[in-house]
């Protein structure tokens, strides 16, 4: 693939990543748990991670946190320090997760539900350490790290049906494609 061809549906997967961000930060959740989000926006780090590796994976995240935080007003302010710390920590926790699912030894949800753990326990720590109240950790972590399951959970389950659906449409066979990045 061209580089030119490689930016552009990068361009695309950022584009997509970011309004998700910005859609699900206007998305009242049933249940009221300040920083608990669905996560959506992780799918498309993860389908990135899929089909383009690493490096990838991380400018869409960087793209989507810093972009997200100007359209929704958070940037450079304590909302935009917990989404950017959350978003490249649990980028770093997938690529080792990454690594052991093209090995066979993990499933792309659990990448996925990894990735959600560490999210959630950046995000937190950086709150601990921001407002300087280490309970945070003890009382609020478990709380977020519970809801991280479930949603990371169908994170990856929408991008396990993504990158099924990618292969078919660009006739490509559905094995583990190596992402060269």
């Amino acid at each position: 693939m061209t580089g030119a061809r490689k930016l552009t549906r990068l361009a695309v997967l950022a584009t997509f990543a970011l309004v998700v961000h910005t859609v699900e930060a206007s998305i009242p959740l049933p249940i009221q748990v300040p920083g608990a989000k669905l996560g959506l926006a992780n799918a498309i780090t993860l389908l990135a991670f899929v089909l383009y590796g690493f490096r990838s994976a991380m400018l869409v995240t960087i793209v989507r946190t810093v972009l997200g935080g100007m359209f929704t007003g958070t940037f450079p302010g304590f909302g935009f320090i917990l989404s950017f710390s959350g978003g490249v920590v649990s980028t770093l926790a997938m690529a080792l997760g990454i690594a052991l699912w093209r090995r066979d030894m993990l499933s792309l949800v659990v990448v996925s539900i990894l990735g959600a753990v560490f999210h959630n326990t950046a995000q937190v720590s950086a709150a601990a350490i921001l407002i300087r109240n280490i309970n945070l950790m003890k009382l609020y972590l478990p709380l977020l790290l519970l809801l991280a399951v479930p949603t990371g959970f169908f994170t990856g389950l929408a991008v396990v049906f993504a990158r099924r659906t990618l292969a078919r449409a660009c006739g490509e066979p559905e094995g583990k494609r190596m992402a060269r990045s």
